[in-house]
């Protein structure tokens, strides 16, 4: 993740992509753009900035991407996608991180489609406004939370607790509500003498090695489902963070792939 931090963001709105992609008969629609991260965009977005320019839009969900590329196991430490559901979720808003788990193509198609199905799910069990936006009560939060799925709803619903979701490169049709697997980056470092500069480092990958261990997002997206991994919001030694036994309730799954609590 990178914040900007004192420096100017240019913020727009943009009635360009607005005009083009809005239908005749569908809602009004309003497209901004900031020159930040994700990270930067969320909070802009959750901190006032939505609220001053467009004060009739009171969003239900944060929806962070599509990223391309793979945000799975321990790329959710470092994601500037996670990182920007994430934030929104701080601020007690409900948020899901989207990737389409590959470098070999960038048609969406699919893992649009995969999403869009997550995402009526989830705006089907939240709240039209966020009851918990703006943290009113602190790590108080709204009360005592109940057991059971019902008290991961309440989680998601009060942002303690975010979608991560994966697209595979092909998609199977299927989906897999699983949690982190392994992932290893290997020789992450070039080192190279330029003209005028000296050594210089570039840091990537050279080979990724994802550990097979069945039932993790890792192994799901490499046999082509979709996966969808819940995350708490805050560490697991913070007031608001979530327990072992939550987030193994939140992992559970419905006959049809997705969160039992969702479907």
């Amino acid at each position: 993740m990178r914040l900007t931090l004192r420096h100017d963001l240019k913020f727009q709105e943009r009635e360009d992509i607005s005009n083009s992609i809005r239908e005749d008969d569908g809602p009004p629609l309003r497209v901004f753009s900031l020159d930040g991260t994700p990270c930067d965009c969320a909070i802009v977005a959750m901190d006032g900035g939505l609220r001053e320019w467009a004060p009739e839009i009171v969003p239900s969900m944060c929806v962070s991407g599509i990223n391309p590329g793979p945000n799975l196991s321990v790329d959710v430490l470092h994601s500037g996608t996670v990182s920007a559901a994430r934030e929104s979720s701080l601020y007690g808003m409900p948020a899901i991180a989207i990737s389409l788990a590959t470098y070999e193509h960038t048609d969406y198609t699919q893992t649009l489609e995969a999403s869009m199905r997550v995402i009526d799910a989830c705006l089907s069990a939240l709240p039209v406004e966020p009851a918990n936006l703006g943290r009113p009560n602190g790590s108080q939060g709204l009360g005592e939370r109940s057991e059971g799925l019902g008290g991961v709803l309440s989680a998601f619903a009060e942002g303690d607790l975010i979608l991560n979701l994966n697209g595979p490169e092909r998609w199977n049709g299927s989906y897999q509500t699983v949690p982190l697997g392994s992932r290893w980056y290997h020789n992450a470092i070039d080192m190279r003498d330029i003209d005028n500069i000296g050594v210089a480092f570039e840091v990537g990958a050279a080979t990724i090695e994802d550990e097979d261990i069945p039932g993790t997002d890792c192994n799901a997206v490499n046999s082509g489902s979709v996966s969808i991994t819940p995350l708490s919001s805050w560490p697991a030694n913070h007031p608001l963070g979530l327990s072992a036994e939550l987030l193994s309730l939140a992992t559970e799954q419905s006959g049809s792939g997705l969160p039992k609590w969702l479907d």
